[in-house]
Formats: C-alpha cells, structure tokens, sequence
C-alpha cells in the first residue's frame, strides 16, 4: 500500500496511490489508524478506494502523511560522514564513536513542509542546503525491542529532507550542544507512505537497495543507495527504544546519503561557493526507487524581521565568584 494525504477544495483527504493516481478512502481513519489495522480490513479499504473521488498524482497538492508528535534524524551513511570530515584541514577520518550507534539529534516536528510546497529561506542565511534522506513512519509505541521485533513496529518508509542553513549551523555547534536555528526551520516529508511490503523486492540481506537521487534545477547533484546505511533502520529503532519511548506515529530518518548535501560537495573540494548555495526560485527535487518524488521550491523568507539577532550573551561568570 501507499497511503498518503492531501488537500482537496481545502480539505485534507486520506488517499491510495494507484496507477498514477490518488483515490480517496471512505474512512474517518487516520492514515496511522488505516496501517494499523489487520491487513484483511486494509486491504478492503484499499480495494474500495477512489470510489467517490481520483486524482492524477501531478494535480495533487500533497500534505505530510503523518503528524508526528517527535522526529529523530540519524546519521548512518558514512560517506557521508567521511565526506564532511575533509572539510578545511580534515582528512575524511570518521570519529571512532561515530561506529559505536546510529546516533541522531531531534527535529522539529512543527516545522514539516507537504512533497511539492515551497519552503521559505529562513532568516540571517547565506548558506542554504537540502538533505537527501529515508525514513520510517513508526507503527505503534516502541520500548526496549530487539532489531528483530523491530520489523513488526515499521508502519512504512517516505522520503525525507533535512533543509539545512550551514552557516548558522555551524556556528552554533561550536557551542557543544547539537544544531537549532541552523536546522528547525523546515523539513520535508512525503509524498506518502510506502508500506514494507511494497518494498521487498529491493531487500538485500537487512537493508533495501533502493536508489536515492537528488536534482537542483534539473541538474543531478547526488546518488546513492539505501542499503548504503551502516545500521539497518530496524537496528536504529531499536537503538532509539533503549530505555526510551518512541511513539507511534514518530519519523525516524537516516541522515543523509553519500553526496545527498551541498555540503558534501563543499567539504570534498574545499571549494565553498561551488555549488552555490540554494537560491530563491531553485527547485529542489528528490527521487527514491520505490518511494516517490519530492520536489520543493525555495520561497523568500517570510519574517517580517529577517535580520533581527537577539544580543549577544551578558556576561555574569568571573572566577571571583567561585
């Protein structure tokens, strides 16, 4: 099954992808409610799907297919990691404790943008990237499982991109804690939710070969594989349940894949300027086998102040006090 939502005459819709097309589900279900049923009862609110209203996939205005109350983003390619380690006066060495877990940070879930909406640049960047990504939409709440009960709490997979404002990214990282403004502004998710069985035609041992390709304008800038990941996302998700609640409904992303950043293309050749950074009117377009397509428009930013800096730190700590 893919199973998506989607705005009609203002409306969010629960849809099917058939054929090329979007078929509405007779059902107040939930998109997470419908996956979680028995696969007896989806499959007849599948079949009975498109009844009262259809739509090609080009004519649809998508809207993230789940509403998560948290979302993780990993950092599992390491190409990716060893990509962004030659940077200035690196040498592409991976940290030693980047082996040790799927480590990730938490996103913003307040802050996701539909397949085909523009994304506004956020304010006091000059430096604007995308993050070609998968994910996993989590089935039902996950607490202390193993990697191979893992499976059974995968409710599907979607495509993901983890906008990204480098510069200020990387000036607040060197405060010690993980990114903020430099990350929480926008991410993409979508177009739907393809369900696990839909996709083992590309497994290969626990990973799912499936290609990953991202476009600027037209112009292929990244490509790579899923099972390129070093951790499987059942490993992730268990990783992330260790002691911890991870809730239905919640995305856990992979981080991005091998050359799937501006940036990657900025550390490997220590040119910063080539690629460009992203520009208002740039088209953003990501493609993953058996997935789908997202594809953005950088929008003008839309605060009514775009340079406003709150100021910088009273200082009130001085080893007199101690």
């Amino acid at each position: 099954m893919k199973i998506g939502r989607y705005l009609h005459q203002g409306m969010p819709l629960v849809g099917v992808i058939f054929n090329g097309k979007v078929q509405k589900v007779d059902t107040a279900l939930s998109v997470l409610e419908i996956l979680n049923l028995p696969i007896g009862e989806r499959n007849a609110l599948e079949s009975g799907a498109g009844r009262r209203h259809r739509m090609p996939i080009e004519e649809v205005t998508f809207l993230p297919p789940v509403e998560p109350r948290a979302m993780r983003d990993c950092l599992t390619f390491e190409a990716h990691v060893a990509g962004m380690k030659k940077s200035f006066d690196g040498d592409g060495t991976v940290p030693e404790a980047w082996f040790d877990a799927p480590h990730y940070y938490f996103m913003n879930p307040w802050s996701l943008y539909g397949a085909t909406d523009t994304v506004p640049t956020p304010p006091l960047t000059q430096r604007l990237d995308f993050e070609l990504e998968a994910c996993i939409i989590v089935k039902k709440t996950a607490r202390n499982i193993t990697a191979e009960q893992a499976s059974e709490y995968i409710a599907g997979y979607s495509i993901f991109n983890d906008w990204s404002a480098r510069d200020i990214q990387g000036r607040e990282m060197q405060v010690g804690l993980g990114p903020s403004k430099g990350k929480d502004f926008a991410n993409t998710l979508g177009p739907w939710i393809t369900t696990p069985d839909e996709l083992e035609q590309y497994r290969d041992g626990d990973r799912l070969d499936l290609e990953m390709i991202v476009k600027v304008n037209d112009v292929e800038y990244g490509r790579d594989s899923l099972k390129n990941m070093s951790w499987s996302f059942e490993e992730i998700l268990s990783h992330a349940s260790r002691g911890a609640n991870v809730g239905a409904g919640d995305v856990i992303a992979s981080g991005t894949a091998g050359m799937g950043a501006m940036s990657e293309h900025w550390s490997r050749s220590k040119q910063y300027d080539s690629p460009a950074p992203l520009q208002v009117g740039d088209v953003v377009e990501m493609t993953i086998e058996g997935l789908g397509m997202i594809r953005n428009t950088v929008g003008p930013c839309d605060s009514p102040n775009p340079e406003y800096k709150v100021p910088r730190a009273r200082r009130t700590y001085s080893e007199d006090r101690l």
